[in-house]
């Protein structure tokens, strides 16, 4: 019963939240490279660092760009079976959900334009200051300090820092079979994939920034 309840939950969100549709002149809300962001905390050359640390190559960001034009045409898909997943896991559609507890429609279809675009940022990445500026920008929003002022959401205050890194491991084997389906060989898919897993990680570890004491990132 309660899993057909859930089942039930996660179709009517993917019903309530209209397809992503790629790229819009504006998305509302989207703010990469406007003079209102602000500036990240940490350098390019934190960033260079951190990359080495995580054996984020250059053919990593190679592999990112090559899984573009893979992806391009799938992204509302892979929106399904994200917000499919979070529909399911009570755990998480709390942060998406209102002050009584109801998942808030409005607010899950604006994120989820975002959220769209977010997949095609993340695969054509330059890592200028600008896409750090942005990294931190993302992270303020999953924060106390900016959740839900994009939106005029009244939701919870915060998305908990505890399941930032933790959304890196459903977020990349869900998107294996997509980078899978247009013939890539195994081996481009695995290369592929991998550069996916560094590259969620490596922003989630930028957006931990906020929930970090100052001096201790």
């Amino acid at each position: 019963m309660k899993h057909t309840t859930l089942a039930c939950l996660a179709t009517m969100l993917l019903l309530q939240s209209p397809a992503w549709s790629a790229p819009e002149p504006t998305i509302p809300g989207y703010s990469f490279g406007q003079p209102q962001v602000a500036r990240a905390p940490y350098s390019e050359a934190d960033l260079a660092a951190l990359k080495k640390v995580m054996l984020f190559s250059d053919d990593d960001a190679l592999a990112l760009r090559q899984s573009k034009p893979i992806l391009a045409d799938q992204v509302d898909a892979i929106l399904d079976v994200w917000y499919g997943f979070v529909a399911s896991t009570p755990e998480l559609l709390r942060y998406f959900s209102d002050a009584a507890g109801k998942p808030d429609a409005a607010y899950l279809a604006a994120v989820r334009k975002r959220f769209g675009q977010w997949i095609l940022d993340t695969a054509d990445a330059n890592y200028d200051q600008r896409w750090l500026d942005y990294q931190y920008e993302i992270g303020l929003r999953h924060s106390r300090l900016k959740k839900n002022r994009t939106d005029s959401a009244r939701s919870v205050a915060q998305i908990d820092f505890r399941y930032l890194s933790a959304l890196t491991i459903p977020v990349t084997t869900t998107l294996k079979a997509f980078l899978a389906s247009k013939g890539a060989s195994p081996s481009e898919v695995e290369r592929m994939h991998a550069a996916w897993v560094k590259a969620v990680l490596l922003q989630t570890i930028l957006w931990s920034h906020p929930y970090v004491r100052d001096g201790q990132f």
